[in-house]
């Protein structure tokens, strides 16, 4: 990110902060340090992944949910969210969760989505899909 870009975060971005990969985890830390947005439906797949499979406390993670959104604009999930989601999955064929995260960034106006779950370079609209955890 070059820092003229808005920049939309999905879930697996904030996971690898908890990730053994360091390379990964400081790859994660320095996108969140130049802050973009997130959507509750981040903080909500963050918070049941973390506390299911990372077996993490409730109070571990409300600390790490409020560092994000501090850090980060937190998108709603709205009426206008669902039916945009809807529609992108339809078009691209993307999961529910997936065209979910799509149309917060596209409602959030942002110009980049950092995912490891979607199709690196991929353009919907003015998004651009990027996988920050690529090799070269």
């Amino acid at each position: 990110m070059n820092g003229n870009e808005r920049a939309f975060f999905d879930t697996n971005v904030l996971l690898y902060l908890l990730s053994d990969d360091q390379g990964k985890a400081e790859r994660a830390e320095a996108l969140l340090a130049g802050r973009g947005t997130i959507s509750v439906q981040v903080l909500n797949e963050f918070t049941s992944v973390a506390s299911r499979k990372r077996r993490m406390e409730i109070s571990e993670i409300r600390e790490m949910t409020a560092t994000f959104r501090a850090l980060c604009q937190v998108e709603p999930i709205t009426l206008e969210t669902h039916d945009l989601g809807l529609a992108v999955g339809e078009r691209y064929g993307f999961s529910v969760y997936d065209a979910l995260i799509v149309a917060s960034a596209q409602i959030a106006k942002c110009e980049l989505l950092y995912s490891e779950d979607l199709q690196h370079g991929q353009k919907i609209e003015n998004l651009t899909i990027l996988n920050p955890f690529r090799s070269p």
